[in-house]
């Protein structure tokens, strides 16, 4: 078992190797479409950044304080209402729709005026300052620095939201469209203009455009332009329970952007200082309504105590009994202030709370001394009882009506110096630069997406275009490879040449000779080792044709066929090159000759033998067919006897005849062709034909009684892809 697995492990790790090397030879290959796709949306993203509208936004800094001790002198009851500020509480009423509603009314942000600028980059020119061009003097696009001001524009429900076109006819006048485009009626700027019928109102104050310029012109709803502020605006607390909010706002426009945060921060403060001011009027009110019960009380407790003195003769207290008054007076004192106190707290918090529990202990424990103070008072003489209870009457309420009078007066003081417990550290100032689009980072975004989309195009069209790049590849299909034809620079150069001056567009086909042009390149190279190889296996045929198919169009057939036939007649043999693809053959222009008398004609019975067969200048011992006109009918044609007799006849006066036969998969000629050759040889283009599409063709072949010899590999590029997965089997020897 382990002498096994350390035999197999070795092999998986080499395919794995392979494969990674191969999708790096792959990315080689491709670099210039990856390289291509990365500048694509490299610029995409440049164009984007420059003309995305860019983001401002402004920032401010504010404290929340803890309430400055005797502001309110109702609150001196525990040092539990001394804690800090409630910081979320605070945030949450800057968010609020008292506050930001009340930004939105000042500032008109529920009235959107946009300028209709130029498709796609008229927003580029105004924030570049682009004026208006003298060619587009009557056009109706606004430019950098023309502008409507619009102060007031009451409109019904069913017209808020809706979008109204503007259109200037001189500085003091407009023009007002619908949606549709129907014209609604005019305004002058300062009026409140009405339209629809009263549905819907205008104040323009300013007119700042050429006449027919326009601007789009909408109300929208309250709650939405409040919804809309609060989604730019942010508040959050700098550090930890510091009591200090940070504020932001985002916008396109800088100044408008400062000048809205800063209304809203002194909306705040000014809601703050009102509510601090509304509980200082509110225990004034309290106050008020207290000051005269008490001073009726002192009047009817003076005149019980003169009257009982006038009754009793005058009669003294004597110093014992006036220091129990005195302790009596001062907590029936403390008593009634801690009433008055929890009357105002009971407005505030419920009896469970701790401020509540402190406050009715403190009242609890005075109650207890006072009933002490009273046992003893029982102990008196009835007479001195009475004139005590009679004298802590008058001296209590006394004390009390002053403490009322000396709480009115602090109370007024504290509500006429009112100021918050808000401070405004750094008023609201727009940063310079902008904040979005951040244009580093979509750039790198944007080449990095441009790598991904290339890479994975790459991988894509690898993964789904799997032709054939090896030989061995082709040999599992029990076809022997004759030859791997290297791709040719040369004769690729010639193509191209050729189809610049006269192919169709899409077309194209060999032009010129390569083995003539140039008998040194590697593909013709190649082609003579198919010639040796070729010479051995025909040894063996029952006659000197040899047909050459494939199983697609533009997989060289043409090519390989005429330089084959041009390095077997350098060798001293008599070739006879035939175009049997009557449809679309091109044997004649690499000759540079046209396609009339050809092969059709003579199957058709119009020409006779001597008269298709042309010879090639330079090559004394190479002749040619080209196809002739195109029939109606190839493939019936081929299968008339003229086409053996045709066959029978060239061969017996040329050594070698090498038939050009249209592709297998896209009619049945090859089929017919291939009965009448001894040799077929299939021919697969490098990285085109899959394997699977070889092995129908071939199937196709055998199936109508042609067995393929062999197999070509035509135009093998040296790739990285291949070089590392399989390596490269062509050299130059020079």
């Amino acid at each position: 078992m382990t002498t096994t697995a350390s035999s197999t492990m070795p092999v998986a790790r080499n395919h794995e190797e392979i494969d990674i090397r191969r999708l790096l030879g792959i990315l080689l290959d491709y670099k210039k479409w990856i390289l291509l796709s990365v500048i694509g949306f490299a610029l995409i993203g440049l164009v984007y950044v420059s003309l995305a509208t860019p983001i401002y936004r402004a920032d401010a800094l504010v404290q929340i304080e803890s309430a400055a001790p005797g502001n309110n002198p109702l609150k001196e009851v525990s040092t539990l209402l001394g804690q800090e500020p409630p910081t979320l509480s605070e945030i949450e009423i800057i968010q609020s729709r008292m506050v930001l509603g009340q930004a939105v009314d000042l500032l008109n942000l529920d009235i959107n005026v946009s300028p209709v600028s130029v498709p796609v980059i008229g927003t580029f020119l105004q924030r570049q300052g682009i004026g208006r061009p003298g060619f587009a003097e009557h056009w109706g696009y606004a430019f950098s620095g023309e502008s409507v001001a619009v102060s007031e524009m009451p409109a019904a429900d069913q017209y808020l939201g809706q979008t109204f076109r503007l259109e200037v006819i001189d500085s003091y006048s407009y023009r007002l469209f619908d949606e549709d485009g129907d014209a609604l009626g005019t305004g002058k700027v300062g009026e409140l203009s009405t339209f629809l019928d009263g549905g819907l109102s205008m104040r323009v104050t300013s007119i700042d455009a050429p006449a027919g310029a326009e601007f789009d012109v909408q109300h929208i709803p309250r709650l939405a332009a409040i919804n809309g502020l609060r989604g730019r605006f942010a508040v959050a607390e700098a550090g930890s329970e510091t009591g200090i909010l940070s504020w932001s706002l985002t916008g396109t426009d800088p100044a408008e952007t400062q000048k809205t945060l800063n209304t809203i921060a002194d909306i705040y403060y000014s809601q703050n200082v009102q509510r601090q001011s509304e509980e200082a009027r509110k225990s004034l009110e309290f106050l008020n309504t207290q000051v005269p019960e008490i001073r009726k009380q002192v009047n009817q407790a003076e005149e019980k105590l003169n009257a009982y003195r006038e009754s009793k003769d005058s009669v003294d207290l004597s110093m014992e009994t006036q220091s129990v008054l005195d302790r009596i007076v001062n907590l029936e004192s403390q008593l009634n202030e801690l009433e008055m106190n929890e009357a105002e707290i009971a407005q505030r918090f419920t009896k469970s709370h701790p401020t509540y529990q402190a406050l009715l202990e403190k009242k609890a424990q005075l109650q207890r001394e006072r009933e002490n103070l009273n046992q003893q008072v029982k102990q008196l003489p009835q007479t001195q009882q009475e004139i005590l209870r009679l004298q802590r009457d008058v001296e209590v309420n006394n004390e009390i009506y002053v403490q009322l009078l000396n709480k009115v007066q602090e109370t007024k003081i504290a509500e006429a110096s009112t100021v918050g417990n808000v401070r405004i550290l750094d008023h609201a100032q727009a940063q310079p630069a902008p904040v979005a689009p951040n244009k580093p980072l979509l750039m790198a975004v944007a080449i990095i997406v441009g790598l991904i989309v290339g890479v994975a195009a790459v991988f894509l069209r690898a993964m789904f275009n799997r032709g054939i790049e090896t030989q061995e590849q082709i040999e599992e299909l029990g076809l022997p490879v004759y030859a791997t034809v290297p791709l040719s620079d040369e004769q690729s150069k010639l193509n191209r040449s050729r189809v610049k001056r006269k192919s169709p567009a899409g077309r194209s086909y060999p032009a010129g000779l390569l083995a003539a042009r140039n008998p040194a390149d590697v593909s013709v190279e190649a082609l003579r080792g198919l010639r040796t190889s070729l010479h051995f296996a025909m040894l063996e045929a029952s006659d000197n044709r040899l047909m050459i198919t494939g199983p697609s169009p533009n997989v060289g057939k043409s090519f390989i066929s005429v330089n084959l036939a041009a390095v077997c007649a350098q060798s001293g043999q008599r070739v006879l090159i035939v175009d049997a693809d009557m449809r679309k053959g091109h044997v004649h222009s690499v000759f540079d000759a046209d396609s009339a008398n050809g092969l059709s004609d003579y199957l058709a019975g119009k020409l006779p033998l001597e008269s298709v067969i042309r010879d090639v200048e330079g090559f004394d011992s190479l002749d040619y067919v080209a196809r002739g006109m195109v029939p109606p009918n190839p493939s019936e044609l081929l299968m008339n006897a003229r086409f053996s007799e045709f066959m029978t006849a060239v061969s017996e006066r040329y050594d070698l005849v090498i038939i050009d036969s249209p592709p297998i998969l896209a009619v049945t000629d090859a089929a017919i062709i291939g009965k009448q050759a001894g040799t077929t040889l299939m021919l697969a283009r490098f990285q085109l034909n899959p394997v699977k599409e070889l092995e129908l063709a071939v199937n196709r072949l055998r199936t109508a009684g042609v067995e393929p010899r062999g197999a070509i590999l035509n135009a093998v590029e040296r790739k990285a892809a291949t070089e590392y997965g399989y390596g490269y089997y062509h050299y130059s020897y020079k």
